[in-house]
């Protein structure tokens, strides 16, 4: 079978990466595969083989300036698109895969009408991010924008990505929905059920989904002792974590600044990925190192690290938390993105998105403080013994109480008690870890908790 990716990059960056391990795979299987791609000619190696350039860094320039000028990006590369189009004739696929297919560098009109006339061609779309359903943008929860839902119009993100001075949102949604839709043969493929979810909102809903979590070679990203530490002169520091590719407001770098001015000097803060103009304008307690594409040089940095903090707004898998996570370092990321779902499923702390929550979870999570969760009321028994379990200690300060059966719930679920000598209180613990202290002995009470070890278990959910 001869099989065609499609991708914005070959062998590099996220996309790039999952694009060639998916050809190395089908290779592996016997297949005759191609992975055409628009930018970077920086391939590695070992994906050489692979890759079919489509135009020049020329028509990127071109077609980036004119989405500048228009917002009618994916509309222009048209002699580039032309010839990679006459070659993918000749390859003749029978198995087309696309992942972004954004990126200044082909043409998606010319692309999918190539594509409608290959009736009997099976095609894999893998989305990375919501460009294809929108009138402009790749993400729009910061935005807090539904427009794409129905229609996109005036368009609140014509300086994001793609930028442009114009506004042609109106026209690019009615394009795409003509050329994305119709298609036989086409099944959607997210990275997350998140991001599945929004598909199903769209106009790209008559396409079946499935969702394949984005894997990561643990060969590499693994618990791997390196000198990073002596190197930094962090030995001694409890070692907050970020990395990100490009460091934009989507990806958090603010919260990170918030975040600086919180912890005390037992605490560093090391960002990987930084421009050198944005590493001048850091404080002096960050510590800033550019991009790297040494995998086994950023698995180092995960493992000496003593937490990792992902506070993207918008991100539809988060792939630097599992590498983290696979590195054995605890994970912290915000509600409201896929970072949410991959914590879930492969363990995590998830906050609400702001500096304050980040600053909590890492205390708690560091050994450095308590954290108290006070949520409402609940009449559903199944939730508290939850709550009991994923405690470390339940705190019964009453002054007055016949028989407080809330203590012994919380030692049935496993949970130590420290509840106040008054009433029928002491009467309720039987756990030798549980104590009585005199009623108000606040001072007794901090004593206790401290010397109180925590649960071994999984990182666990915060829920406000």
């Amino acid at each position: 079978m001869r099989i065609l990716f499609i991708n914005e990059v070959c062998g590099t960056g996220s996309t790039g990466k999952i694009t060639c391990e998916l050809a190395e795979k089908y290779e592996r299987e016997g297949h005759e595969v191609k992975v055409a791609y628009g930018r970077n000619d920086n391939v590695p190696e070992k994906y050489k083989r692979f890759a079919v350039r489509i135009g020049s860094m020329f028509d990127v320039y071109v077609h980036a300036v004119m989405t500048r000028l228009t917002d009618r990006h994916g509309f222009y590369s048209g002699h580039a698109t032309r010839k990679f189009l006459r070659w993918a004739e000749e390859y003749n696929p029978d198995f087309l895969w696309l992942h972004n297919i954004h990126g200044y560098y082909i043409n998606i009109e010319m692309l999918f009408e190539w594509i409608k006339q290959r009736q009997d061609m099976k095609i894999y779309w893998t989305l990375h991010d919501c460009w294809s359903f929108t009138g402009h943008c790749a993400y729009f929860t910061m935005a807090g924008c539904d427009k794409w839902q129905s229609h996109c119009e005036r368009c609140p993100q014509k300086s994001s990505y793609p930028s442009s001075l114009a506004d042609n949102s109106y026209s690019n949604f009615e394009d795409k929905r003509r050329l994305f839709t119709g298609i036989k043969n086409l099944t959607l493929i997210t990275p997350s059920k998140w991001l599945a979810d929004l598909t199903r909102k769209s106009f790209l809903r008559e396409y079946p989904v499935e969702v394949r979590y984005n894997t990561i070679d643990t060969n590499i990203f693994k618990p791997t002792p390196g000198n990073f530490r002596e190197r930094y002169n962090l030995q001694d520091k409890i070692i907050i974590l970020g990395v990100a590719s490009i460091w934009e407001k989507r990806k958090g770098l603010d919260d990170f600044l918030k975040l600086s001015a919180m912890l005390d000097d037992r605490y560093a803060i090391v960002l990987v990925g930084l421009t050198p103009k944005q590493i001048k304008a850091l404080p002096k307690n960050i510590i800033a190192i550019e991009r790297t594409n040494n995998q086994k040089e950023l698995a180092e940095i995960y493992t000496a690290s003593d937490v990792y903090v992902n506070p993207s707004r918008e991100e539809t898998f988060g792939m630097t938390t599992f590498e983290a996570q696979a590195c054995g370092t605890k994970a912290v990321v915000y509600k409201g993105t896929a970072c949410e779902e991959v914590a879930e499923k492969f363990g995590g702390t998830v906050i609400n998105p702001d500096a304050e929550s980040i600053y909590h979870s890492v205390i708690l999570l560091t050994g450095g403080g308590v954290l108290l969760v006070c949520i409402p009321r609940t009449q559903n028994q199944k939730e508290l013994a939850e709550i009991y379990t994923a405690s470390d200690i339940f705190f019964n300060p009453s002054y007055e109480d016949n028989y407080p059966t809330v203590n012994l719930e919380a030692e049935a679920c496993g949970t130590p008690v420290i509840t106040y000598d008054s009433g029928g209180c002491p009467e309720t613990v039987h756990d030798e870890r549980s104590c009585v202290i005199h009623c108000g002995d606040i001072a007794s009470v901090v004593e206790r908790i401290k010397k109180t070890p925590g649960k071994i278990r999984k990182p666990i959910h915060i829920i406000n």
